[in-house]
This record gives C-alpha cells, sequence and structure tokens, in this order.
C-alpha cells in the first residue's frame, strides 16, 4: 500500500524513531506533530527531578534531531481529535490535517484511578514541567523546615512519600534518600537532613513486582540500607495537603511523589476502537486498528499482545521496536496481506536503585549490585541522543559518584509569603 502523506503524532521513542527511520523515503512527505519542541529521555526524568540532572541533559529538539531529513517537517502543537473516516486530524487551534498514513504515539500520563482530586498533593512525572515543580517543592521544604519553630510541621516538611513500588518509584525513592541523607548533610544549621524518612508504598506484597521475587527483596533491602521505609501490601486511601492516609496508617507529609499508574490521552477515544483499562487501543498484530490499516498505535498508546498473550510492557524498547517495524512497513509499502505480525524481542528490564546499586533481568541471567549499576549507566548513555548529551551526563554522574553532590539545586521563587511568622 503506498502512502504519500504521513502524519506522526508524538515525538517520543516510538514517534521519533519511525520518523528517523523513514528518513531514506524521498517519496513521502513526513510530518511530525508534538505538544513540546523536544524529545524527552524519560527513564532519567527522575534525575532532574532530584537535582542531578539539568533539563537540557536529557532532552533534545526535535528539529535538530530531523535537521538532515528532507522530508520531514515538524510542528508543534496538541492533536484533539482523529476524524478516521476522512483521514484527518483536528489540531487544537481548529486546522485540520490529511493524512494517508497516520502513526499515533502519544505516550501515557500519570492515572489516579478515579482520585484526580489527589493530583494537586501528589504530583506525577511525565514531564520537564513535572520534574521541575517536583524538585523545587523538594528543596523548598528544605528551606521551609530550617525557619519553622514547629516540630511537627518541621517533620511534616521532612517527610518523602512516593507511592508506587515499580522502576520508577524505586528510583525516585533511592534518589531522595541520596539527597536528605548524602548531599544536604551539613547544609543546614537548626535541622539535620539525615534524620528525613523517604516511605516507599505499594500496594502489592513486593516493589518491582514485575521482577523475580530474589531481585526484588534484594532491592527492598538495599533501599532499607540507604534509610527508605519500603510499605509493601499498603492500599493508599486518601491523599490530602496534610498527608497520606493508608489502611491503618497515616504519614505527615508535604511531599508525596505519584509513580504508581499509567493512561493514555482520551485523544484515543476519538478512534472509536475497542480500549484497555488503561485507555490504550488494542490493536491488531500489525500495530493497527480495525478495518484502517492505514492507522498505526504504538509504544504506551498500544496494547499489543506478547507471546505469552499477555500485553507488552510500557517501556522505551517496546516503542522503539515497535516503531522500526512500522517505519519499515510504510517505507516498503508493504500490502496489508503481507505484514509479518510485530515480534517483541525482550532485551531484559533494569533500575536502578542508588549510588551502585542496581537490578538487572536479562533472559535467564539475573545480577544486582555494582556490575548491574554499571550496565544500567551504560545503557541509558547509549540510548540517549548526542553526544554533548552523553558526555555531560557522564561528567555529572561521576562527579555524583565521587562527591555525593547534586549541583543542581536551583529554587526559583521567593518562599517568603508561605511561612508562618515565628513567635
Amino acid at each position: 500500500m503506498a502512502y504519500k502523506k504521513v502524519v506522526i503524532i508524538g515525538g517520543g521513542f516510538g514517534g521519533l524513531n519511525v520518523a528517523k527511520g523513514l528518513k531514506k523515503s524521498k517519496d513521502l512527505d513526513v510530518l511530525l506533530i508534538d505538544k513540546t519542541n523536544h524529545h524527552l529521555f524519560q527513564p532519567l526524568l527522575y534525575e532532574v527531578a532530584t537535582a542531578a540532572l539539568s533539563p537540557g541533559e536529557i532532552a533534545t529538539p526535535i528539529r535538530e534531531v530531523v535537521r538532515h531529513q528532507a522530508n520531514t517537517s515538524v510542528i508543534m502543537g496538541e492533536v484533539e481529535a482523529i476524524d478516521k473516516n476522512n483521514h484527518q486530524i483536528i489540531m487544537g487551534n481548529g486546522d485540520r490535517i490529511s493524512y494517508d498514513c497516520l502513526v499515533i504515539a502519544i505516550g501515557a500520563r500519570h492515572s489516579y484511578f478515579g482520585n484526580d482530586a489527589w493530583e494537586p498533593f501528589a504530583p506525577g512525572l511525565k514531564t520537564i514541567s513535572d520534574a521541575l515543580r517536583i524538585r523545587e517543592h523538594v528543596l523548598v521544604s528544605f528551606e521551609k523546615a530550617e525557619r519553622i519553630d514547629s516540630i511537627s510541621e518541621a517533620e511534616a516538611l521532612l517527610n518523602f512519600v512516593v507511592i508506587g513500588g515499580g522502576p520508577t518509584g524505586v528510583e525516585m525513592a533511592g534518589a531522595l534518600a541520596e539527597i536528605a541523607h548524602k548531599t544536604m548533610f551539613k547544609n543546614f544549621r537548626r535541622i539535620r537532613p539525615e534524620k528525613s524518612k523517604i516511605y516507599l508504598v505499594e500496594a502489592l506484597p513486593n516493589i518491582l513486582p514485575t521482577y523475580p521475587l530474589k531481585l526484588a527483596l534484594r532491592a527492598t533491602k538495599d533501599l532499607e540500607k540507604m534509610g527508605v521505609r519500603v510499605l509493601t501490601g499498603k492500599k493508599v486511601t486518601s491523599i490530602s495537603q496534610e498527608g497520606v492516609q493508608m489502611e491503618g496508617l497515616f504519614i505527615p507529609c508535604r511531599n508525596v511523589i505519584w509513580a504508581a499508574g499509567n493512561q493514555v490521552s482520551p485523544l484515543l477515544k476519538t478512534l472509536e476502537v475497542p480500549l484497555d483499562r488503561a485507555g490504550r487501543a488494542i490493536v491488531k498484530p500489525d500495530l493497527t486498528i480495525p478495518d484502517h490499516p492505514e492507522i498505526f498505535v504504538i509504544g504506551d498508546a498500544a496494547c499489543a499482545m506478547g507471546k505469552d498473550n499477555k500485553p507488552l510492557p510500557g517501556i522505551a524498547p517496546t516503542a522503539i521496536q515497535q516503531a522500526r517495524y512500522v517505519a519499515k512497513i510504510i517505507a516498503a509499502k508493504t500490502p496489508v496481506e503481507n505484514r509479518k505480525p510485530f515480534k517483541y524481542f525482550d532485551k531484559g528490564s533494569m533500575a536502578t536503585i542508588g549510588k551502585s546499586k542496581a537490578i538487572v533481568v536479562m533472559g535467564k541471567l539475573q545480577f544486582a549490585g555494582f556490575i548491574a549499576w554499571v550496565a544500567w549507566c551504560f545503557i541509558h548513555i547509549v540510548y540517549l541522543i548526542g553526544f554533548r548529551s552523553r558526555f555531560g551526563v557522564m561528567v555529572e554522574w561521576f562527579y555524583i559518584w565521587l562527591t555525593g553532590q547534586r549541583g543542581v539545586r536551583l529554587i526559583t521563587r521567593t518562599i517568603e509569603s508561605e511561612l508562618p511568622r515565628q513567635k
């Protein structure tokens, strides 16, 4: 099936790799649309939130990435609806853009499982704005605690709760422990940051539920050595300005970070196709939607089944492999009847816990500790786009590993109006 106009929605791992896969297709007119002007390396977003890296080290302008692709254009904007019958997408300002082939790679946002009122008190981590907001909130808490006379209020400011024991939650909890117990050590005179309490809350019996139990228990042990209080089998029932309520436990807290679930943008509802509980489009084996072989859905937006008849994981390698598969189909003009089903190659999974600590699963190979951490660092450096980003991140990691200091501890607003007067 020959296409002339290819529209890609989303400049993440999926969308960007589709565009790169079509760079040699001179007969195609490729349009890449994203809400932002940059490609974000989300696996390291928590390091921006915890003052280890700057946004520019994990984000690259999309136009810069595709600058040598004469067949590819980029526009910054938000798609509000898809008119699949007329082969058009509808932009937020009402513009209609036609397509012959559409690739939807819009990623996902955090989900509060119907408790959206919790979001102001427990922000998620999906964008640079999210990361910067969390970073400033964490740093401001230490500054407020230094100036507040109330012991109970200071303790609430120095409590940190991460909800969700998946890789993001584990990485965030470990990084917060390093900030409070090492980076901030001797930075203050009235408070003792090393006495801060970091909680990691998971509703299931163990953290990292998709990992082998042996590694999950190892991660728990490593976190506890770092000072993180791991609470498993605890379901959150309420989050407010005062703190977090769980079954049988209340934690007074001013810093809550949500890492417990994802949900896709409502944009997929305009396709009028079956969606799973997370709002992902249930796609066919060739990653298209029913009755529309010209519309592909990939990455976090797609519910695609693996060998075990379970949905493929919403991680970067999945999106990248799906993107390359789709790009080959489009570039080769493969007829619908000749398309081979997408097959996911599981390269393994890994999660970092803290300095020199990580866990890795690669097939039957499972290991943890320093070697796993080195492997984690290497893989993430390889996936970063651009020499400048790779070099900058390596330098920052080496500095943090050597000194324990995180250099991006910047607060860009005043806090005077938020403090009670001392008596």
